[in-house]
């Protein structure tokens, strides 16, 4: 039943299939995602589930890719059919019969997972299973939001929100795009804080007016008023890239305070990102590796799953949140 907190279970350790792996699960990130699936906000998912789809784990029983003890990330993306007109051009992100770990599929807030092997993925040398998770989903949508914004070095970003996604984002833009300002709007102080010490060059309130003109916006927040807000500040051209799975409708009449004239005239873009595809995982987690790109996480027990639920939906956010289970 969704819309309650989560119940800790005793359950049998589930066998694999064919082409699945079994998979020890030692962190499990916790993403706003997460909390569109317990509350129902996401109406497909299958019930009873295991949420959860940021894990990194330990091979226990492998496959052809995989073998026992490898250590694996498990994303958002869990499985498509191949054979769609959208998994043939490379969109597989948009195929009609995806299915979703942590939604459609038990995920990561266990001890034990089953996934799908040619979703799983190495997890690079180095980097500690904390770290990873976030990139998972955090970091990935943050990075397909990133290169859809089509900017250049020297181009201002606005990010709206600055959870989990758009802190990693910021740390992507200063690393690939060293000239570029990073402007951050959020209703809170704290994460305003935490976004100048990161190296934002500014951060105010979403009602707020830049200072400069963006010649994009990534949108991370489940709220209509922001998205609005958002536009004023776009230069002529702009795009506005929403990064969220869904979007709350008690601020929906928000969207009656559009102007045309100041908020969608002169070519500006809204363009949304749904889920992530196999190449950018790879392309994101060797970038990560390369780079790297370090994640500020708070980490809490898997019994601990609805206090970081809560305080997510209450954006007691820094960084992102990683349940420790194995």
């Amino acid at each position: 039943m969704t819309g309650r907190p989560l119940v800790l279970l005793d359950k049998a350790v589930p066998e694999p299939q064919a082409g699945e792996l079994l998979i020890k699960v030692l962190r499990c990130g916790v993403c706003r995602t997460d909390l569109h699936v317990i509350d129902g906000d996401l109406s497909e998912g299958k019930y009873p589930l295991v949420p959860g789809h940021e894990i990194v784990g330990r091979v226990v029983k492998g496959g052809a890719r995989f073998a026992a003890g490898a250590r694996v990330g498990v994303p958002w993306l869990g499985w498509t059919c191949g054979k769609c007109e959208y998994c043939a051009s490379g969109r597989e992100n948009l195929c009609g019969q995806a299915r979703f770990t942590g939604y459609t599929l038990d995920g990561g807030y266990a001890e034990y997972a089953l996934a799908d092997e040619r979703f799983c993925f190495p997890i690079p040398d180095g980097y500690p299973d904390l770290q990873a998770a976030p990139l998972l989903c955090a970091g990935l949508i943050g990075y397909r939001s990133l290169r859809l914004t089509n900017i250049s070095d020297g181009d201002n970003l606005g990010l709206t929100g600055f959870g989990a996604s758009a802190h990693l984002v910021l740390k992507m833009v200063q690393r690939q795009y060293p000239k570029t300002k990073v402007f951050v709007f959020s209703r809170t102080g704290a994460e305003q804080q935490f976004a100048k010490e990161l190296g934002a060059a500014w951060a105010g309130s979403p009602e707020k007016e830049s200072p400069e003109k963006l010649q994009a916006i990534i949108d991370t927040t489940p709220a209509w008023g922001p998205v609005v807000e958002a536009l004023k500040n776009l230069e002529r051209g702009g795009r506005l890239v929403m990064n969220a799975i869904r979007k709350e409708k008690n601020d929906k009449d928000a969207l009656l305070a559009l102007e045309y004239p100041r908020d969608l005239w002169m070519e500006k873009e809204i363009k949304s990102v749904a889920n992530i595809t196999r190449r950018d995982v790879e392309e994101f987690l060797r970038m990560a590796a390369d780079t790297p790109i370090r994640p500020e996480v708070r980490e809490y027990r898997l019994e601990e799953a609805n206090t970081a639920l809560l305080e997510l939906k209450e954006r007691k956010i820094r960084g992102a949140k990683v349940l420790r289970i194995g």
